[in-house]
């Protein structure tokens, strides 16, 4: 949740600028490379002083949280860091850089910038390194390497969507306060969505450009990270999974540059349309699901 945090941080201002520079591309990069170090500098400054203050470092050690809160943890590194190169792509394109260097610029960002919040962690005395974090971080910046590369266009997309639970008030220290915290925090709440645009897939037929399809993950009843936990405390977690379709707001086209970042940033949530849920208990239609 720490590298969820910061990732947003810095998605919105990269989204932000990414739109709102008009300079030449000799000085595109170096006014990236400044703002971009401040930027990050400042919330890893921020970041350090709100979650490890308190309960200070500790021995470095790892520790193995792969079994926790059924992954859906994992699929939020995934879908950050996937987002993350899409904005850095989306800044460094438009330099000197070519187009292959760009790319694998984006990429490589995306996954190092989050390798210090994962050995904070590892000093952290409640927490510790995950190598689990990590891999799932590299899997979001491949995702976005690899269609670049092969179709210089992201036919797969990774997004998010989030409604507020019950059971953030069963745990509010670990689940969220309040709506802003929850967001992050509780993990039944959010859903992970694998979005394919079949319209890059055949450009020639008549399926709509702007509707997609969409594979979706989360879980329920997870008031404790472990399962045997929740069993203990009376809950018991189970997987969701669904299937629905998807609005792709990347074929909205507008010369508005603040438009632009708007669409950008809300092109990685999955807008509330049905989808049908498949779990423990059978499937379930819902008309408007998010």
């Amino acid at each position: 949740m720490r590298s969820m945090l910061l990732c947003l941080a810095l998605l919105f201002g990269h989204a932000l600028s990414s739109y709102g520079q008009d300079t030449l591309p000799d000085n595109r990069l170096k006014k990236i490379a400044l703002y971009g170090g401040i930027g990050y500098g400042a919330s890893m400054i921020v970041l350090s002083q709100a979650w490890y203050k308190e309960q200070g470092l500790d021995k470095f050690k790892f520790f193995n949280d792969n079994a926790e809160w059924k992954q859906v943890d994992k699929f939020g590194h995934t879908f950050t860091t996937y987002n993350f190169s899409r904005v850095n792509y989306a800044l460094l394109k438009n330099t000197r850089l070519s187009d292959h260097k760009a790319i694998a610029w984006s990429s490589t960002l995306s996954t190092l910038l989050l390798l210090p919040v994962e050995i904070l962690d590892g000093f952290s005395p409640d927490f510790g390194f995950s190598y689990g974090d990590v891999i799932a971080n590299a899997a979001g910046s491949g995702l976005f390497f690899l269609q670049q590369r092969a179709w210089n266009e992201q036919r797969i997309k990774m997004k998010w969507s989030f409604h507020e639970t019950s059971l953030a008030g069963q745990r509010p220290e670990i689940l969220g306060s309040g709506l802003l915290e929850e967001l992050l925090k509780d993990y039944n709440g959010q859903t992970y969505w694998v979005s394919f645009d079949i319209h890059s897939f055949a450009k020639e037929s008549r399926f709509p450009k702007w509707i997609n399809l969409a594979l979706g993950y989360g879980a329920q009843n997870m008031v404790f990270a472990r399962d045997n936990q929740n069993r203990i405390a009376g809950f018991e977690n189970f997987r969701q999974y669904y299937f629905g379709i998807d609005f792709d707001l990347s074929y909205i086209k507008t010369d508005k540059k603040w438009l632009k970042a708007l669409l950008f940033m809300a092109d990685m949530i999955r807008l509330p349309a049905p989808a049908l849920e498949i779990n423990k208990n059978g499937i379930k239609g819902r008309l408007f699901y998010y």
